[in-house]
């Protein structure tokens, strides 16, 4: 398969075969369209999630419990430069506090590779973060850049930088992996509980008590039948522990949902043309480094949908205490 790689404005300084920036935003489009059809649709994505099988289902509820603090960080970042405090947001922005996925690996990886045009290391495995920015230092398409930096620290800190917004690229594909399963609760919770449940703990109470229902039933000493008529007059609530517990599991749950999102979201993006335009944003990105400037970091406004549904569930969960 003919790989599309992505053309630099530098990458050729000899004004003769200087592209026009209308051409090369077109063959970067062509790249950016060839690489989301590799990867973001069936099959692609399916080979893609087949590394999610192992500790991403660990780090996915990690995820979800960080991903509140990023928001809030980035925002203070986004702050700080509008006050003109570069050197704090810079800062601020440097925090990776998201767990890096195996999947979330391989799309960077890839990018690299196949978009980027930089050799990684050969060997099993993918490589961390600080052996892709060693291999972006040692590409010939980055050489230009690398000269017009003062210092092999400079350069060194550009690469780390373009790493860094490849990872905060692909960072974004937990938020809609977490959004996607808000998606799938709320939908679980209309279902099969008539109730808005965009959360874990909006839902815990009605399985909980279904549970606790079931289980008295069950155990009615006249028979289910008889259990059934007088439990549906006298309901039993749940236990707080019950509760606890269902809310652990149903977590648990979420995280292997969050884990393969990505299988059923990747295509739907991919369609609505979602992966393309975010791709070519993590490029105006890495146009700004390296160019020298530092005042487009990548923005990622995905983090902000999952929090509408935390805000709608703590605003439920708040509401059914105040009703007792």
């Amino acid at each position: 398969m003919t790989q599309h790689s992505y053309t630099h404005p530098t990458a050729d300084r000899r004004p003769p075969r200087k592209q026009s920036n209308e051409m090369r935003q077109e063959g970067l489009r062509d790249s950016v369209d060839a690489f989301v059809q590799r990867h973001f649709t069936w099959p692609g994505t399916l080979h893609l999630h087949g590394a999610a099988l192992g500790l991403d289902i660990l780090r996915a509820p990690v995820n979800v419990v960080l991903s509140p603090i990023l928001v809030l960080i980035r925002m203070a970042a986004w702050i700080c430069r509008k006050l003109r405090m570069a050197r704090v947001a810079d800062w601020l922005l440097a925090r990776r506090l998201l767990l890096r996925t195996a999947v979330s690996a391989r799309v960077e990886a890839a990018i690299l590779k196949e978009l980027l045009d930089v050799p990684l290391p050969s060997g099993t495995g993918i490589p961390d973060r600080a052996s892709m920015s060693r291999a972006i230092l040692a590409a010939p398409r980055f050489r230009e850049m690398i000269r017009s930096h003062g210092t092999v620290a400079e350069a060194r800190a550009t690469a780390d930088r373009i790493v860094g917004a490849v990872g905060d690229y692909t960072a974004t594909r937990s938020s809609i992996a977490e959004f996607t399963t808000g998606l799938v609760t709320l939908a679980i919770g209309a279902i099969v509980f008539q109730a808005l449940t965009p959360g874990m703990i909006s839902m815990a109470p009605g399985l909980a008590e279904a549970v606790s229902q079931g289980s008295a039933i069950a155990d009615f000493p006249l028979g289910a039948t008889l259990g059934g008529v007088w439990y549906g007059v006298f309901p039993v609530g749940p236990s707080p522990g019950l509760i606890a517990v269902t809310v652990v599991g149903l977590m648990l749950v979420g995280s292997v949902i969050a884990a393969f999102a990505g299988i059923f979201a990747d295509p739907l993006q991919a369609r609505l043309g979602i992966h393309q335009r975010r791709l070519m944003r993590l490029f105006e990105t890495l146009d700004a480094e390296m160019g020298g400037a530092r005042n487009k970091p990548f923005g990622a406004q995905e983090h902000l949908l999952p929090r509408t549904f935390d805000l709608w569930d703590a605003a439920l969960s708040v509401l059914r205490v105040f009703r007792g």
